[in-house]
């Protein structure tokens, strides 16, 4: 079959047989993505099995099904738009025709690309999208959004007492806990993703207990009540001018600047790895499109050798290497098949885990799964093709490196602070946020805050960690409004749940320097062992204390007064 090309991204098919995705795949395509319902014509593939040989071909697939006469739903635009910005490589959609897997690809790069180019696309390969000319254009969004309730008339280029720049959940926090306390501010929150991920949730994605989906939700429904959303990227900080600078080259203004940009996942540093994520046996449970491609790998890998890796610090949620591996074994047990086999955990760190309390527990789980253990071993390159993986470490002479064959890698991989971030004089010699790491002010310029993995300090960079410091952001930024010095202290606090099995947690909870610092008293919960308790609160409650900090509701979290 001829598969029809809309952009050299994006292709479209009629209805898919076997033989189709082993050539789809044999093209270099990434992903498939099914637009049609199952049922609709006699004999018709059904998506599932689709879906398993597309996973056995090493790709990924995604089933976003919609009538025949219908248009979309905004849930199936969004679910289509993850597909096609987060899949490094061409994807292919097929339906009846190809006529409804074109629509869907308009629809979700519409207010991306101009309306004129998607109809010439499709006009290219014998589709006319130009029925739906009007929608897109109700379905192109503008480049500033507003939440309900947002003062009207505000714009880009006009000035904010309150710039956060990033929407994730150390800015969506703290902008939320300064319109709590002072609701007429003007706050703008710079974002360009439409959507917001619960990233702690992949891990349990990656381990058959959450879908994908689970942890998604629109970032419109997200934004504060009476802020403003600036949807676009921002290209620079010009901190002496108190100005931001975002993609369409708009500056914005501002009294206080909160930066919470998060951390970028350099795939690049490692060689040959984009070239081979979501196919081969190569996976990440870091990405929202990879970690359902790490349950299947689990599922399917019955004997070989499976390699987890975990890059040098800093990255976000240091424990998450060591997630993937222990839910893998604990499937793997369950299944009678972990004696055939054999399962290395490579780390950057010299130790398996930075805080010696947690370590004992933590290896009795590697001697019990037959890990092998690899320390001071980093992941330097992947061949996709020939499923090998090439370490660097110590050596008696120095630096060596080290080639091992594999049939399933989870790789996390090397990760550091936005460009801007580098590049705009507000950073320190390792390139995060220059920041007082009680206070969370920059060293020099009083009037900006960081929080989230972007600061930085020395503290475990994890969720946790952002709702121990949203509040003293917030109450800080706001006596800088006032003209005062900062009254509260951030005291390190992170939490890491370990997930050593399915239904069993090591919770670490610690503060700057190691500190233990439970929630709980150890009679209720001691954190340095595993427990079922922890599994609750890891599986059940924390997803939904996470959702309601986003709305500025600070349960458990009681900032520290600086003493006078």
């Amino acid at each position: 079959m001829a598969f029809r090309s809309l952009t050299d991204r994006y292709s479209v098919a009629p209805q898919l047989s076997m033989d189709d995705v082993a050539e789809a795949a044999r093209q270099g395509f990434r992903a498939i993505v099914c637009i049609r319902p199952d049922g609709e014509q006699k004999g018709q593939p059904a998506a599932a099995e689709i879906g398993k040989a597309t996973i056995a071909a090493g790709m990924t697939f995604e089933s976003i099904p919609f009538q025949s006469g219908m248009l979309p739903s905004e849930t199936d635009i969004e679910r289509m738009k993850v597909v096609i910005r987060g899949v490094d490589g061409p994807v292919l959609g097929y339906c009846r025709s190809g006529n409804r897997a074109a629509m869907l690809w308009a629809f979700a790069e519409a207010g991306t690309l101009p309306e004129n180019d998607i109809i010439t696309a499709g006009q290219k390969i014998g589709i006319d999208l130009s029925p739906i000319s009007g929608a897109l254009k109700r379905n192109a969004a503008p480049v500033t959004d507003k939440a309900p309730g947002a003062a009207p008339g505000s714009a880009p280029g006009r000035r904010f007492d309150v710039v956060v720049i990033g929407g994730g959940a150390g800015g969506l926090s703290a902008a939320a806990g300064l319109l709590r306390r002072r609701p007429n501010l003007s706050v703008a929150i710079v974002e360009p993703s439409a959507d917001h991920f619960y990233q702690p949730g992949w891990t349990l994605v990656g381990g058959g207990v959450f879908t994908a989906k689970q942890t998604r939700r629109s970032e419109a429904s997200l934004i504060p009540k009476g802020a403003e959303w600036i949807r676009s990227r921002v290209e620079q900080i010009l901190p002496g001018e108190g100005r931001v600078i975002v993609a369409d080259g708009a500056p914005l203004s501002y009294s206080v600047l909160i930066v919470a940009a998060g951390i970028v996942l350099n795939w690049g540093g490692i060689s040959g790895l984009e070239e081979t994520l979501g196919r081969n046996g190569v996976t990440s449970n870091y990405r929202y499109d990879l970690a359902p491609y790490t349950w299947q790998l689990v599922q399917t890998l019955s004997r070989g050798t499976a390699l987890f890796t975990q890059p040098p610090m800093p990255i976000k949620c240091a424990g998450a290497p060591q997630k993937a591996l222990y839910l893998s074994c604990d499937e793997w047990r369950r299944r009678g098949v972990l004696d055939s086999i054999t399962v290395e955990f490579d780390t950057c760190t010299p130790a398996l885990f930075g805080v010696p309390a947690f370590v004992p527990a933590l290896m009795n789980y590697i001697r019990d799964y037959g890990v092998d253990l690899e320390l001071s071993s980093r992941l330097v390159s992947v061949d996709g093709t020939r499923k090998v993986a090439t370490f660097e470490r110590k050596g008696d002479n120095g630096p060596m490196q080290i080639e091992r064959g594999f049939d399933m890698l989870h790789v996390v991989p090397p990760q550091i602070a936005p460009a801007f971030v580098r590049d705009s004089g507000i950073a320190d010699p390792s390139g995060f946020v220059a920041v007082n790491p009680a206070t969370l002010q920059h060293i020099t310029y009083k009037n900006i805050y960081a929080l989230g993995d972007v600061a930085g300090t020395g503290n475990a960079k994890t969720a946790a960690a952002a709702r121990k410091q949203a509040p003293v952001v917030a109450l800080n930024a706001l006596a800088t409004l006032d003209g005062k010095a900062p009254v509260y202290a951030y005291d390190g606090y992170g939490g890491c749940p370990l997930t050593v099995e399915r239904g069993k947690i090591v919770l670490a909870e610690f503060g700057y320097g190691g500190k233990l610092m439970p929630t709980l008293p150890g009679w209720i919960l001691d954190g340095t062992k595993p427990t079922r308790l922890a599994w609750f609160l890891k599986k059940d409650v924390m997803p939904r204390l996470y959702w309601e900090m986003l709305k500025g509701h600070e349960f458990m979290v009681k900032p520290e007064k600086i003493a006078s």
